[in-house]
């Protein structure tokens, strides 16, 4: 190789491979919150797309009824009005976004794009949801939104499709 050559690894260059256990500790520190929100939110997912209960309109331990319980307490009473016009349809596509977003999340595919879909999916629970918690630190959407908001400016850089993507680019001549 001559010294305008240069080999890529997974870091870019063998060159900016991180050379004291800092940094390379500083290379995985977002590897196991992209883990546990990729496997969480493809749990959630799932299992509302399993839970016929959950994809009703009405009845107990449905969207329809869920969102009727959070309409007043909500921030954006509006954003419920919305859902409600059709539970069933919003609940599917609140399942099949976190599904999405999980997935992306767990393999690296549009990383930052699917961390800013998990941001919004948390954001706008935080919203209606879970809203009302008193103290605010009770309720759980608020900290999953702020753990998205690294991966979103951040992205999957190891261990990710988006990364193996990237290195096959810079090969191309």
């Amino acid at each position: 190789m001559t010294h305008t050559q240069r080999a890529t690894s997974v870091y870019g260059t063998l060159d900016d491979r991180p050379r004291g256990w800092r940094e390379q500790a500083g290379r995985y520190a977002l590897l196991p919150l992209r883990l546990f929100l990729g496997v969480t939110f493809i749990y959630a997912g799932i299992d509302k797309l399993t839970d016929s209960a959950f994809m009703s309109a009405t009845g107990t331990g449905s969207i329809g009824e869920l969102m009727n319980n959070v309409r007043d307490t909500s921030a954006i009473p509006s954003l419920v009005d919305l859902s409600l016009k059709n539970p069933e349809g919003f609940g599917y596509a609140m399942a099949l976004g976190e599904l999405a977003v999980g997935i992306g999340t767990l393999v690296g595919l549009l990383a930052r794009l699917a961390a800013l879909g998990g941001a919004l999916i948390s954001l706008s629970l935080w919203l209606t949801v879970s809203w009302q918690t008193d103290p605010y630190y009770y309720g759980n959407d608020l900290a999953y939104l702020m753990a998205w908001l690294p991966l979103v400016l951040a992205g999957a850089s190891l261990f990710s499709l988006d990364a193996l993507i990237a290195a096959r680019r810079r090969r191309i001549p």
